[in-house]
């Protein structure tokens, strides 16, 4: 029987095959599901980005725009309860739409700083750690641990790309991992 190569490609997405940490998984996936929605943007031209889809009714771009604001209401102001707004002032209209006069790299950077924010702040933490009160979390009954919060950004992370797939789908056809 023949082993198979050290080189062969990876039959999973995500963390590697080896990987059996809970915190690895976790953070892996949820790293590999941004890639993801980065991945899925490309070759759209600027107004593809910023035009509604329908029948979905709203914009690629502005998905990344509402994934910002989960990084930072689960993250920042969940799980580190900072003193940041957690919703934009319009709600979802607001959240799931980019305005005109907004450039497209703003949008992807305030995503991806959001995203380095996230990063940071569970770096140092344990699954096990709870949200800091204040925040989003008032009492210490609603306080979730960090291994909740990131399990419900990978649903989030796993259902909007999906969401994506379908809007690239119905823009110009392209579909894939």
């Amino acid at each position: 029987m023949q082993q198979p190569s050290q080189e062969e490609p990876a039959l999973l997405d995500g963390p590697a095959v080896g990987v059996t940490d809970a915190r690895e998984l976790l953070l892996g996936y949820l790293d590999w599901y941004r890639e993801a929605l980065m991945r899925k943007l490309a070759g759209l031209p600027d107004e593809l980005l910023r035009t509604p889809v329908e029948p979905l009714g709203w914009s690629p771009l502005g998905l990344v725009q509402h994934l910002g604001w989960v990084e930072r209401r689960w993250l920042r102001w969940g799980f580190a309860a900072e003193d940041v707004i957690a919703y934009p002032p319009g709600g979802d209209a607001e959240e799931w739409t980019v305005a005109a006069d907004t450039p497209t790299a703003q949008v992807i950077a305030a995503y991806q700083a959001e995203v380095a924010a996230a990063q940071s702040l569970v770096s140092e933490a344990v699954l096990s750690d709870k949200a800091r009160l204040g925040g989003r979390f008032k009492t210490p009954g609603q306080a979730p641990a960090l291994s909740r919060i990131l399990f419900h950004l990978l649903q989030e992370y796993a259902r909007h790309v999906g969401h994506l797939d379908i809007a690239r789908e119905l823009i110009d056809g392209e579909t894939g991992e």
